[in-house]
């Protein structure tokens, strides 16, 4: 049914800085030398950002959302517990973001990366990559399938652990727009302990960052569910790493 409303228009809801973390956490040891020196300068984007090219949307594979089996043998899986991870990405009102392509890459169930310089030594995977993409539908909804990660050491400090977590890249309709967060899961007794979720002041932003058990859609015998909805924008605005200064 069709509504008498004119539709919201005019500029986006604010940040909440009080969501946010400070830049300089010293006990991230890596925020010391990223945090800006001087007061922040907001810029808007220039023509040639706006309009860039659209990065890989067009060529997702069959397999790009499922993580257990896309970088596994024929008639091989990932070990691990199965999960499907899923939910929506939406703005500052509510409505879901269409086409938004959605990048995610995690270490294995023993916590370990396949990356060349990985320095923890737990085993690798041999059928499991740790990275996959998915785009949202039209009503901003995305899932994939994968196996939760395992836990690992950082050197942060003497005994800095990560907790289980999942890496999202966000792009809109060009290269310029893009997002970073991260995924944790409900009941994880390592979160607290983080030094990166310790930045984070606020115990409801914390809490938007961890993704609920979701019963009712997981797999009888196979997989369980998880729910993670990500905020572009506005008040509520899900933590993003590479904006810290808004988005």
């Amino acid at each position: 049914m069709k509504s008498n409303q004119k539709p919201v228009s005019g500029g986006y809801f604010p940040r909440d800085r009080v969501r946010q973390p400070d830049a300089y956490t010293p006990w991230y040891k890596t925020s010391v030398v990223r945090s800006p020196n001087k007061a922040l300068i907001s810029m808007n984007n220039t023509l040639s950002e706006i309009t860039g090219p659209v990065f890989g949307h067009s060529i997702l594979g069959d397999l790009d959302n499922d993580m257990m089996i896309n970088f596994a043998a024929p008639g091989e899986s990932a070990i691990g517990q199965r999960i499907i991870v899923h939910g929506r990405v939406l703005d500052e009102n509510g409505n879901g973001v269409p086409d938004c392509l959605l990048e995610v890459w995690q270490a294995n169930a023993g916590g370990r990366y396949r990356h060349a310089k990985e320095g923890y030594v737990a085993a690798l995977d041999p059928n499991f990559g740790g990275c996959g993409r998915c785009i949202t539908d039209e009503s901003g909804y995305y899932s994939f399938r994968t196996i939760k990660p395992g836990a690992y050491p950082w050197p942060n400090g003497p005994n800095d652990w990560r907790p289980a977590h999942i890496h999202f890249s966000l792009f809109g309709h060009a290269f310029a727009q893009r997002l970073i967060t991260q995924m944790y899961f409900e009941g994880d007794p390592m979160i607290p302990h983080c030094p990166i979720i310790r930045t984070i002041s606020d115990q409801n932003a914390i809490d938007d960052l961890i993704a609920p058990l979701d019963l009712a859609n997981t797999v009888p015998m196979d997989a369980r569910a998880y729910k993670f909805d990500i905020v572009l924008r506005g008040r509520r605005s899900t933590m993003f790493e590479n904006r810290m200064e808004g988005n």
